[in-house]
């Protein structure tokens, strides 16, 4: 068995080191932060193999100049000539075609279908209680250009085995008496589940200590050494680290760390908002995907999340409330009787999506580097394929034959 080393604790670093630490090799997850508070906590939790389209599709374009220029938009990309970002948006036009969309289909559906029915294994664990709820998803639509294009992805989604169905408002209602809806319809992504993240990344970080594996908190790795077409050690400011197998699991931050090793991986964090407020009422039972307004809103604990927002730009620490009105202003448009109130700064929780400019992860092993595996890029849908790409990982360190065709999700295309 190998020594390996992770760098990164987010839901895909985890998920790796849960997998390489069942086919017994000794893991080491390094971080640089206390892995509490990272992207894989504060998200909607949605499990979503209805999302097959990437973020690079046809209109996408338009749609975000359109939304440059209001600033309680859903999306917005900060303009820039440094961090990657012109590189970046070059490649984002070139695959936002039709052509990029059909291709990329099946292994975006292959990979999240992999990572549902890993969830339901881990959740039928002792111990791994995260809430994982199959009731699906259901996209609300107020316009007939939207229910177009949902009626238009339901076609696509049964022709690829996915469950989804189009409802009238009625419908919606009957399954959510509760909750006063002004909607024209919806689809229901029967396909999709969700779970509280926060109890899952707990739950994970507890199983994996207690088995043994070492999660160093707090250490930021600083310089990387090399030998010929092998990673060496690591340093970090305390320590030297050695291995056999590493694997870059650094999200938004990946690009940093890519760096040290002179390696260009094309990434741009989306930042994204959330918050919570209390539901005693308990209105809502199953997921809501706001179509026009980019909002997703997931019931958890007596409580409800709310969030929203893709912002691009350089990471950094500051919260525009504009962003977070926008997302206030949204929910009664379609909810008349679900009125968040905004929140205080220090109640906003924000993240950053690590996003491919293809809308597809990275996974798959660095060419320049035989001993390095990369797992990155998985922009809005990090906690959803968290479990598949770490077992990809594990059989990609052990030279098994993988789950699934990784084709499409090698770092070097």
């Amino acid at each position: 068995m190998a020594d390996i080393i992770i760098i990164g604790g987010g839901i895909i670093g985890l998920s790796s080191a849960y997998y390489l630490s069942k086919q017994g090799h000794k893991i080491t997850v390094i971080d640089k932060g206390d892995i509490t508070d990272n992207c894989s906590f504060g998200n909607a939790g949605m499990i979503v193999p209805s999302h097959f389209v990437p973020l690079a599709a046809p209109g996408m374009v338009r749609q975000g100049i359109r939304w440059m220029f209001d600033s309680k938009s859903p999306f917005y990309v900060k303009p820039s000539l440094a961090g990657g970002l012109p590189a970046w948006g070059i490649k984002f036009l070139q695959k936002s075609t039709q052509k990029h969309v059909s291709a990329s289909a099946r292994p975006l559906r292959d990979l999240s279908l992999l990572s549902k029915q890993l969830f339901e294994d881990l959740a039928n664990e002792p111990g791994f209680d995260f809430e994982l709820t199959k009731n699906g998803i259901l996209a609300f639509y107020k316009t007939e250009k939207a229910a177009e294009e949902e009626a238009h992805l339901v076609k696509n989604a049964t022709a690829l085995g996915l469950d989804m169905a189009v409802l009238n408002a009625a419908e919606c209602k009957a399954l959510q008496p509760k909750l006063e809806l002004d909607v024209l319809g919806a689809v229901h992504y029967r396909c999709d589940a969700h779970l509280y993240p926060g109890k899952l990344m707990q739950t994970l970080l507890s199983f994996l200590e207690k088995s043994g594996v070492n999660i160093v908190r707090n250490h930021e790795v600083t310089k990387i050494d090399i030998a010929g077409q092998k990673i060496i050690t690591l340093f970090t400011a305390e320590k030297e680290w050695k291995a056999d197998q590493f694997v870059l699991a650094t999200g938004s931050w990946s690009p940093t760390v890519a760096k040290m090793l002179n390696i260009n991986i094309s990434l741009m964090p989306g930042k994204g908002y959330s918050f919570m407020e209390t539901e005693p009422e308990q209105r809502m039972s199953i997921p809501a995907l706001l179509c026009e307004a980019r909002v997703a809103i997931t019931p958890m604990q007596g409580q409800i999340r709310y969030a929203g927002t893709m912002e691009i730009a350089k990471i950094n620490n500051n919260i525009n409330m504009n962003k977070v009105q926008g997302i206030i202003e949204a929910i009664p448009k379609y909810f008349p009787d679900l009125k968040p109130k905004l929140p205080k700064l220090d109640e906003v929780w924000y993240g950053f999506r690590p996003s491919s400019p293809d809308g597809l992860p990275y996974i798959g092993r660095c060419p320049k580097f035989s001993n390095l595996i990369i797992a990155t890029g998985h922009g809005m849908m990090g906690l959803s394929l968290g479990p598949a790409t770490g077992l990809l990982v594990s059989q990609i360190v052990s030279n098994q034959k993988t789950a699934i065709d990784t084709t499409a999700f090698l770092p070097v295309r």
